[in-house]
């Protein structure tokens, strides 16, 4: 006999409570819980559940009794996109494809049963559009797959019985808070439905060995919206990244149980679609103003990829009583650490100005070898002093003021020398990983090598 209980569930970690909470207890999120009906089955004696994927017992078997399996990867036909997949899409494996509205979600899966569904079996499932609406969006991205199957349903059951009548090699979802289980009394995109209706979906990847992406909405926050286990629960989750306004899109790898987790692909959104960018680093310097201070050049590593990105500082003298701090692109705590690092090591008076660093391209700089771009494009913009436009660094900043090693030295200084930059500015301990690219290296122990430079373009200015 089926019993039936009501229970109070966080829409944000998915926390139970008997009761109403303002609060929940595990996030700390206000006015997060909403009301579930669970029906929960009489316990029999011997009862034993069944496993979703195989449907018998499983035993144990001696670690070295079995081998490695080999995975099977597909190509997307999206060099970009097989990049942060690390080579292609895997049989049996489930992809979490998040990202804000309208960022592109859409047009690149739809660009991508254009690539294989001359090939392969797609289902394109849609709870949010029309059959007319996708439609006029594949004419208008050229997508014309023989063997494209369109389904704009939101039942769990009716898109899994739609799905065992056509068999196909891969299933898109969009999106999964639209997906709904009849049996559960919750509304569309609760917790409760995005946790078992993924859960039925990943059960049938892995039982049949189709490949499965998933569109999922992401919250006022930022983050993936419903609970946190549905990220643990798929074996890929990509993010897609930028604004709006500019046309550069990028898609990075946050889980990847198959590949690299620091891969990111770029593209840009065109009028006929998503186009990708062969070479990020020239896109990104695009529109470089020369001979203009508070500007410096960084290579920073995404993966197995270097790219080079712009930084801009602009530094004023403030007229409120505490200065203003913003940052764009790279980490704001980070940023005051070096304001601190600057201010205490070289004497520099930043606490009487306005600081406001941003990073151009629309990327997000995390990694610490770009302190010392950073560091160039503030002292820069305070002395207005240009940074050299063939200059290029990179470092991570101590709080004593040295620069210490960072890694992939000579992939850094070769992509410099591709893209023109001559002088490369780097800490001293590495400068023997270099490689042989023609460019003059400058080798810094601490930050105060860096003020010794910008004394001498002082001296020559004057």
């Amino acid at each position: 006999m089926m019993k039936s209980k009501t229970i109070y569930v966080c829409s944000e970690c998915d926390y139970q409570s008997a009761k109403w909470l303002g609060r929940c207890p595990q996030c700390n999120a206000w006015n997060s819980f909403t009301e579930e009906t669970f029906t929960e089955p009489a316990k029999t004696s011997g009862a034993r559940p069944r496993l979703a994927v195989h449907g018998e017992r499983e035993h144990a078997v001696r670690f070295g009794d079995f081998a490695m399996p080999e995975y099977i990867r597909h190509s997307t036909g999206i060099g970009e996109l097989d990049r942060v997949l690390g080579g292609g899409l895997v049989e049996g494996s489930v992809v979490l494809l998040a990202g804000e509205p309208g960022i592109g979600k859409s047009t690149l899966l739809m660009q991508l049963c254009g690539q294989i569904g001359d090939s392969c079996k797609v289902l394109y499932v849609s709870g949010e559009e029309s059959k007319g609406q996708l439609k006029m969006r594949a004419e208008r991205l050229g997508v014309a797959a023989e063997y494209l199957y369109v389904l704009t349903e939101t039942s769990i059951g009716d898109i899994l019985a739609e799905y065992d009548k056509i068999k196909p090699d891969l299933m898109i979802v969009d999106s999964i808070q639209t997906v709904v289980a009849e049996e559960i009394s919750s509304a569309g995109g609760s917790v409760t439905q995005v946790r078992e209706c993924a859960s039925l979906l990943i059960n049938r990847a892995k039982a049949d060995g189709a490949s499965v992406v998933i569109v999922g909405h992401v919250n006022k926050e930022g983050g993936i919206a419903g609970p946190k286990v549905l990220e643990h629960m798929v074996d890929a989750v990509l993010t897609f990244e930028g604004d709006r306004r500019t046309p550069h899109r990028i898609v990075r790898a946050t889980k990847n149980r198959f590949g690299s987790t620091n891969e990111i692909g770029v593209f840009e959104m065109e009028e006929h679609g998503l186009e990708e960018v062969a070479n990020p680093s020239a896109m990104l310097l695009e529109g470089r103003p020369t001979g203009v201070s508070g500007s410096c050049a960084v290579c920073i590593m995404e993966g197995s990829r270097p790219l080079i990105a712009e930084i801009q500082a602009l530094v004023t003298p403030t007229v409120f009583p505490a200065p203003r701090r913003t940052a764009n692109g790279i980490d704001y705590n980070r940023m005051c650490l070096l304001l601190a690092v600057l201010e205490k090591r070289l004497g520099l008076k930043f606490s009487a100005c306005d600081v406001y660093l941003n990073v151009i391209g629309g990327i997000r700089i995390d990694e610490p070898a770009a302190d010392a771009a950073a560091c160039f494009a503030m002292i820069s913009s305070l002395r207005d002093i240009p940074v050299p436009d063939d200059m290029i660094a990179f470092g991570e900043l101590g709080l004593s003021g040295e620069f210490r090693s960072v890694v992939s030295v000579e992939q850094r200084v070769n992509e410099a020398f591709r893209l023109g930059f001559s002088q490369v500015v780097l800490p001293k301990r590495c400068a023997a990983k270099a490689g042989e690219a023609d460019v003059e290296l400058v080798k810094m122990n601490g930050i105060y090598d860096a003020l010794k430079i910008f004394s001498e373009k002082e001296q020559k200015k004057e």
